[in-house]
């Protein structure tokens, strides 16, 4: 790294500006930006440095689940599997490039040994075998877990391994700006722009930037994403690089005051589901019989969320998405609380009056208590501990709950070596890459961040090595950038709103009309009212009191940019007629009525099957324009395998050039 000084030329004088000047700069620190940290040292790249928030903040070192999983090529016993199985598992969910598919599954033995090396314990056998189970939409056992909290040992092993490489580390930044050279042929990064926590700045130069700031966790009210992760997919979008698959997240039940799925045996032990007024004391009573035939159904089905837990628009009519809904309209269009109680049993629940899934389920794992509490205590007293470990007793009060965003399977567009596809030199990795489609395997959001961070990380060795960048370029783009910044904070006292009030807007939009539940007409508006809040936003700022603030007003231009974008890409597949699908459910009153117990605006639109053989693609072009296109599926590739070809080319180097 090599240290210098940017002059600014400002109302009040001359100032300057730290510079930094550093080979490959990481932007993020979560499973995957840590990795590719790891990886550039030990594939020769010497200069590197992490830029983030902090450590021991974002998604991966802060989340987990009732068995947090992680998917991987099939390791154990006498069941087949090869990396072509595993890709066509990837795209029978479609809505994904066939080359992705089989890069995260031929890289994923090397990315999982990795992580067993760095010491995270991944069960084995006697002899050695890393035994694996089926998760949603895998149909061999491909999947391992340390328990609830796999995505935090991975960081917390890959922390260790930076530490032990001596890879330097600057905490508390904001990154706000990417710095994207438009000179030449094509468009290139060169670096960032950066706020510190004491309200100073700095700016970086680079020959490569590995862009790990995770997912949108900011841009929902309803969020599963834990507090100290707010996402910058807005910087890259800005910045015009190329996005693919937005609209395609993952929703599904959460607990609110601590942030944390509740599937698995949350769900399998079949607690109350209580809905309250909003002072969450007065009106308490049991809804969801409301919305069920029968009670024994209504269990059943709340059985079920235990293995179906992320809404599916596939399950919502006469599935067990149908508790979402219900959970929905109390929460969202009632304006009322939901908790779920495990201290006493729903009313007129019996065992014998359950689905045969559900009744065998509970009798094999003699899970015959008489509360829901003490069938969680016997089969899973950690997600006991969990809560209380977090300041709630569930065997005292009440969890309350609500439909959350959890994932985004889209994100920035890259290449099979996690390049982006407009902006070179730019790596999106982790869960800000889109390479997911519409359905995916449990755990292969974990998986995809190894291999994304290795891929990317091999081929800057490999093919990006050399300095090419102008550092006097990058010094006019960051000055001209910090300059922007201050006049804007300026702006900021004067503001009518502060950022608290321009989040708490933005978060509230998505969750109406941009998450699991949507429509052409609420995304009509949604969109009109997102531009305005960008343009009210970018003219006035928004006020902050102390310093520390600072970054969280610099965060809500990224973030409200995105969220506009979002919608404009929601709207977009909303209006082709894509219909109903993965964890989105697109009302219209011309659809089909989902459940005689849901009143007449409850109308579906199926989904058209078609799109699932095509990629949405969506670019930010500037000054409130965004451009949204389709293009087909690629095909699993099925290159030439004779060994002696194949090692020419490897020898000559030309794998990167393919």
């Amino acid at each position: 790294m090599k240290q210098t000084k940017i002059a600014l030329k400002t109302s009040s004088g001359r100032q300057t500006v730290p510079m930094t000047l550093v080979h490959t700069l990481v932007i993020g620190s979560g499973a995957a930006g840590l990795n590719a940290a790891v990886q550039l040292r030990r594939q020769g790249v010497a200069d590197v440095l992490i830029v983030t928030e902090g450590l021991q903040m974002g998604t991966s070192i802060n989340t987990g689940s009732d068995k947090q999983t992680y998917y991987k090529l099939g390791m154990c016993g006498a069941e087949a599997d090869a990396p072509v199985l595993m890709a066509e598992s990837y795209l029978a969910g479609g809505g994904m490039h066939g080359e992705l598919a089989l890069v995260e599954a031929s890289q994923s033995p090397r990315a999982f040994m990795n992580l067993v090396n760095l010491g995270v314990p991944f069960p084995r056998d006697a002899y050695g075998q890393f035994v694996g189970y089926k998760t949603d939409h895998d149909p061999r056992q491909r999947a391992t877990s340390v328990g609830p909290y796999t995505s935090r040992e991975m960081c917390r092993a890959l922390i260790r391994e930076v530490k032990q490489q001596g890879i330097p580390v600057h905490e508390k930044r904001t990154v706000v700006e990417l710095l994207v050279d438009k000179s030449g042929a094509g468009q290139r990064v060169m670096g960032a722009v950066a706020l510190r926590a004491d309200g100073s700045w700095e700016a970086y130069g680079a020959e490569n930037v590995v862009f790990a700031v995770g997912g949108p966790g900011g841009l929902y009210q309803a969020s599963v994403y834990p507090d100290v992760h707010t996402g910058a997919i807005g910087i890259g979008l800005q910045a015009g690089a190329m996005a693919q698959s937005l609209p395609e997240s993952q929703y599904g039940m959460a607990s609110t005051r601590f942030r944390w799925n509740v599937s698995g045996t949350y769900m399998q032990v079949i607690p109350r589901f209580i809905s309250t007024a909003a002072d969450g004391s007065s009106d308490a009573r049991e809804f969801l019989r409301d919305g069920f035939d029968s009670v024994a159904e209504m269990h059943s089905m709340v059985f079920l969320k235990g293995y179906q837990w992320p809404f599916d628009a596939r399950k919502a009519m006469g599935g067990s998405s149908l508790v979402d809904i219900l959970v929905y309209i109390e929460t969202v269009m009632k304006g009322r609380r939901v908790f779920l109680d495990y201290r006493q049993e729903p009313a007129g629940y019996k065992l014998s009056k359950l689905s045969e899934e559900a009744r065998n389920y509970l009798e094999r794992s003699k899970a015959l208590q008489k509360t829901p509490l003490a069938r969680l205590q016997h089969m899973n007293p950690g997600a006991i501990e969990l809560y209380r470990d977090h300041g709630i007793d569930l065997a005292s009060e009440m969890l309350e709950i609500a439909v959350c965003a959890q994932h985004n399977n889209g994100g920035l567009a890259g290449n099979h070596w996690w390049e982006s596809l407009n902006i070179r030199h730019l790596f999106p990795v982790g869960e800000v890459n889109g390479s997911h489609g519409v359905y995916r395997p449990g755990g292969s959001a974990l998986n995809s961040g190894q291999v994304g961070s290795l891929r990317a990380a091999e081929y800057i060795a490999h093919c990006y090595a050399d300095w090419t960048v102008r550092p006097a370029r990058v010094a006019r783009a960051a000055a001209k950038s910090v300059v922007a910044w201050r006049k804007w904070f300026e702006r900021c006292p004067a503001a009518t709103r502060s950022w608290r009030e321009e989040r708490l807007e933005l978060q509230a939009r998505m969750s109406r009309a941009g998450a699991h539940i949507r429509s052409a007409g609420g995304l009509e508006q949604a969109v009109k009212d997102a531009w305005a809040q960008v343009r009210r936003l970018d003219r006035q700022g928004c006020r902050y009191g102390r310093a520390a603030d600072q970054g969280q007003a610099a965060q809500n231009r990224q973030l409200c940019l995105a969220h506009a974008v979002y919608l404009e890409a929601l709207g977009f597949v909303v209006r082709q007629g894509v219909g109903s699908r993965g964890s989105a459910l697109v009302l219209h009153l011309e659809g089909v009525h989902m459940h005689d117990r849901l009143d007449a605006s409850w109308k579906m639109v199926k989904e058209n099957p078609a799109f699932r053989e095509k990629v949405q693609e969506t670019v930010y072009t500037g000054a409130g324009r965004v451009s949204n296109r389709w293009v087909p599926c690629r095909p699993v590739p099925r290159p030439e395998l004779w060994f002696e070809t194949v090692w020419a080319q490897f020898r000559a180097g030309s794998i990167y050039r393919g």
